[in-house]
């Protein structure tokens, strides 16, 4: 049985420094509701989302229970810190800052896992470091060059989960034969002994707070204009959409994804945990930056036709969201499926409705889409209304 091994105050801390990254990529989002700003977004948050998820298994084998590791991830908030106060200008006048604070990440989480595993740590600092160092260079370049480097940047980190796991898999054959074989053993172990119930509840608390900024969406979209009833409404429409997008994940999927993390054998976890909480909620959490960019710029104009960037926030950004859940869930061999891949269709069908119309509605047909799949997903699954009723981790 697995030792109960819970998400910390000092991580969760970390996590609302490094949630203000996507603060700020809904600020240049919506700021500028186009494919250029959206491919920035991509781009930027996919390079940062890798090194949180490193700093998430790592705080799974290496909990900062010790002075020296507290304040080495400290030290990595601030590096996190100058990230994200450089993102509006990553591919432009701030991305020589944005690009050292990201090496500052990477050297620091390096230094961090050096502490429990040695040397064992070059098979992913390494390419973890010239990934940054490609970050870094982009930031003195413009254009396609500065994509150039980027999209380098992203194809290191694609290579990096597929070195690790062969030579894991080697390592596990050579030190049968050759008990000697620390560093492929180290980095075997590396792989293997993680907690499922720490992981679920790390990254169950991130998307919480990334839920958050769609609440601060709302704040900010309003400004200065006097309370109505129409903008009041709106607010809660907005709400309602966030509130159905917490209730698919936190009601129906955070425990059974537990369930299946702690099943699962832990040399297997790894991969698992890759392909569930890196490449499926990627777009979970972009689609929520995507929904609060829409939801700014759509607040103080509900009863006014949308322009067609808005409103493909708005809808996209729910889209988007459920895309990478159902991804999720195929991941996990959660199901059903139907009922939310159906939403993500009628949901994108809403964009006509906005600039036809006006928000207020966009935002009504979401709530409807939304909380029709949910019932139906009562109504026609068997089981689900157990399962919905079953407290699970920090859902």
């Amino acid at each position: 049985m697995e030792t109960p091994h819970r998400v910390s105050t000092l991580e969760l801390f970390f996590d609302l420094v490094f949630v203000f990254t996507i603060t700020q990529l809904t600020v240049l989002l919506a700021d500028d509701i186009s494919f250029r700003a959206a491919g920035q977004v991509l781009v930027i948050f996919t390079v940062l989302f890798w090194m949180y998820g490193g700093y998430a298994h790592l705080t799974n084998q290496v909990p900062p229970d010790r002075t020296v590791r507290r304040v080495l991830l400290i030290l990595a908030m601030g590096a996190f810190l100058v990230c994200a106060l450089a993102v509006p200008t990553a591919f432009g006048a701030g991305g020589i800052a944005f690009g050292l604070g990201y090496v500052c990440v990477v050297l620091v989480h390096s230094a961090l896992y050096t502490q429990a595993h040695g040397s064992g740590v070059l098979w992913f600092a390494l390419p973890n470091l010239l990934c940054a160092l490609s970050v870094l260079a982009a930031g003195f370049f413009d254009g396609p060059p500065a994509w150039g480097l980027w999209m380098l940047a992203l194809l290191i980190q694609f290579a990096v989960p597929q070195l690790v796991q062969r030579v894991a898999a080697s390592g596990a054959e050579s030190a049968e034969a050759v008990p000697s074989a620390t560093t492929v053993t180290t980095v075997s172990d590396q792989l293997g002994g993680m907690s499922a119930e720490h992981l679920v509840e790390r990254h169950g608390l991130l998307l919480i707070i990334v839920f958050g900024e769609s609440v601060i969406a709302i704040g900010i979209g309003t400004g200065s204009l006097p309370l109505s009833v129409g903008i009041a409404g709106g607010a809660f429409l907005a709400l309602a959409v966030a509130s159905a997008l917490w209730w698919m994940y936190f009601v129906r999927d955070e425990g059974r994804a537990e369930e299946v993390f702690a099943e699962t054998a832990p040399e297997k976890r790894f991969k698992l945990a890759m392909l569930a909480y890196y490449y499926a909620f990627l777009p979970m959490l972009l689609g929520i930056a995507a929904f609060a960019a829409g939801v700014k710029k759509t607040i103080g104009h509900l009863g006014e036709h949308l322009h067609t960037g808005p409103a493909l926030a708005l809808a996209g950004g729910v889209a988007v969201y459920l895309a990478g859940d159902l991804a999720f869930r195929a991941v996990l061999g959660i199901g059903p499926a139907r009922f939310r891949a159906a939403a993500l269709v009628l949901v994108l069908a809403t964009v006509p409705v906005g600039t036809g119309t006006a928000g207020l509605w966009q935002l009504l047909a979401l709530v409807v889409v939304l909380l029709a799949a949910l019932w139906a997903e009562v109504r026609w699954t068997p089981g689900c209304t157990a399962a919905a009723g079953r407290p699970t981790g920090s859902g």
